[in-house]
């Protein structure tokens, strides 16, 4: 029982779970507004690119608030950190419902994602400070239900708010994580990290690269590319030279980190990937209702959420590379049977959505705490803040890359034999993804895949 243990850890636990209800309303808050677009834009007569920057603007701030936060808790405290976060994603919240224009609206969007942004630094750095490392895969994967209840709920919610009565209360909803305020301010205690400095200068050119490059992949513009690619290079240069660089340059010459951010990059992108195609063939192919597209999705989220915390006690018990497997398997099988049943029954998509939504689940976990055992006490901040930034770089190539895919429209050639004609292009995508997910996996077990336990503190890869 709970009362039976350590004071610190009693206190951990009831951390964990505020910030599961935290993760809730900040993942909604994300997705909610993907079903109201297009009211919103019959409301201000806007153009789908005038849109769209409700979803790009948030994403943009969203990505580089992350990692900045991770930085600023190497050096302030956690629960400050959390009071300006949630304070200004409050602020945002009451602009937004307030909105009569459409640049207020952006606004509300933008002073939200600053605000919201330090939620997943908060739910990166609290299991690696909090929990040991044999207990940190379920803490891990109690986020990954908040996270997945996050992403079940927003649609339906959304749906039923827009309906009955506007969707700027959508807004409203997010006030409600204000409240959560006075318990994370009880719960995190006043340890600061070892960083003297911020090296503003270099905070700004990592800034400026995300926010280039996230825009290259969104609005498709080599321009844009060629600047972030710049501001890149004077990055580099800058933690180089810095005598308090803003990232460590040893953090990146740290083998196992570097090589667990690339293969990240990879899964998320696939993560992303299935939630972006799948509204779109069950609408284009099968032609389901939104409502209806809910209703298949839902139950793949519920169990993610439902499974969440078994797959956290895996990684304690098994070790993360056992996990991985068992995530790798699932979302290869969903993959593939997906390949095969596109077009056909809602009731087999959404049966084989299960596996692939809970194998992500699992893949997120199993990947937290891999790189995080990579990391040293004094870069779990900003090595996990990257992590958190990379995350989005990655969502926004890959639903990219697929959307680029899907405007061809047919295709000429077919990898499964299985599908209407219809649905071979969707097909073929999965089968590509079926690929890329054997391929990561190849390369997660060559580099983390082995028996022995090595010590985090020399950036050497832990089970």
């Amino acid at each position: 029982m709970e009362k039976s243990l350590p004071p610190r850890e009693q206190q951990a636990n009831k951390l964990l779970r505020v910030l599961v209800f935290t993760l809730i309303i900040s993942v909604m808050n994300a997705s909610m507004f993907n079903v109201a677009l297009p009211v919103i834009r019959a409301e201000f007569d806007l153009t789908p690119s005038q849109v769209s920057w409700m979803l790009t603007g948030y994403m943009i701030v969203y990505a580089i608030g992350s990692v900045t936060f991770g930085k600023l808790a190497d050096k302030y405290k956690l629960k400050d950190l959390l009071t300006y976060g949630l304070i200004a994603f409050a602020l945002g919240s009451i602009i937004g419902l307030s909105a009569s224009e459409f640049w207020m609206v952006i606004a509300g969007r933008l002073f939200q994602a600053a605000g919201a942004s330090v939620i997943p630094a908060t739910a990166m750095i609290v299991p690696v400070r909090y929990f040991a490392p044999e207990k940190r895969g379920v803490a891990l994967g109690t986020t990954a239900v908040g996270l997945a209840l996050g992403a079940a709920l927003g649609p339906i919610v959304s749906g039923v708010v827009s309906g009955l009565v506007s969707w700027r209360y959508l807004f409203a909803l997010s006030i409600l994580a204000i409240f959560v305020l006075p318990f994370f301010r009880k719960y995190l205690d006043d340890e600061t990290g070892t960083a003297r400095n911020i090296d503003y200068i270099g905070g700004l050119t990592l800034a400026g690269t995300v926010a280039s490059l996230l825009l290259a992949i969104t609005q498709g513009s080599w321009l844009l590319f060629g600047l972030g690619a710049l501001l890149f290079v004077l990055f580099l240069i800058r933690i180089r030279t810095a005598a308090e660089p803003f990232v460590q340059p040893s953090i990146f010459r740290n083998k196992s980190y570097t090589l667990g951010l690339g293969i990240a990059f990879v899964l998320t992108g696939l993560n992303f990937g299935i939630p972006f195609m799948a509204p779109q063939f069950l609408a284009q192919v099968n032609h389901l209702s939104p409502l209806s597209i809910g209703i298949v999705l839902f139950p793949a989220a519920i169990c993610a959420a439902l499974l969440g915390r078994r797959g956290g006690k895996l990684a304690d018990e098994k070790g993360n590379p056992h996990l991985f497997s068992l995530a790798a398997g699932l979302i290869l099988l969903s993959f593939i049977a997906l390949s095969s049943v596109v077009g056909m029954s809602p009731v087999w998509i959404g049966l084989f959505m299960i596996f692939g939504t809970v194998g992500q689940s699992f893949i997120q976990i199993a990947m937290s705490n891999t790189i995080s055992r990579t990391l040293s006490k004094e870069q779990t901040g900003v090595g996990m803040g990257l992590f958190a930034m990379l995350n989005f770089i990655a969502g926004a190539t890959a639903t990219t890359l697929i959307g680029k895919a899907l405007d061809a429209g047919t295709a000429s050639f077919r990898l499964n034999p299985f599908p209407p004609g219809e649905a071979v292009l969707y097909s073929n995508i999965l089968v590509l993804l079926g690929v890329l997910i054997i391929a990561a996996a190849f390369v997660y077990y060559a580099q983390f895949g082995g028996a022995a336990s090595r010590s985090p503190a020399h950036g050497k890869a832990t089970r």
